[in-house]
């Protein structure tokens, strides 16, 4: 379960930082006018945090696992990750919020 927090931390790391925007889905195929059309850096940013966050889960639901002997924790945080956050991520990543407005005549 390491192993899975480990790679959404590099993706967080990758895509904000490192810029690698064609790991967003859709990002890569749009035309370069459409692509004019939304604030990638805003979206690359709330990948980021949502990836570290659940990285942060599921480290968290490691540690309690461990504490509590309870090795079923480890797949409860796992699958909470992934529910809270990748829905999450879509509805927040694909808001008017990243929209840029075009509209200045």
């Amino acid at each position: 379960m390491i192993a899975v927090a480990v790679l959404f931390i590099v993706l967080g790391i990758l895509i904000k930082y490192g810029k690698m925007y064609f790991l967003i889905a859709g990002y890569n195929t749009m035309k370069k006018e459409d692509k004019e059309k939304y604030d990638i850096e805003g979206i690359a940013t709330v990948f980021r945090n949502v990836m570290f966050g659940m990285a942060l889960l599921i480290i968290a639901g490691y540690f309690v696992a461990k504490w509590a002997e309870l090795p079923n924790i480890n797949n409860y945080a796992l699958w909470m990750a992934m529910l809270i956050g990748i829905p999450y991520l879509l509805i927040v990543s694909n808001s008017k919020r990243f929209k840029r407005n075009k509209d200045n005549s």
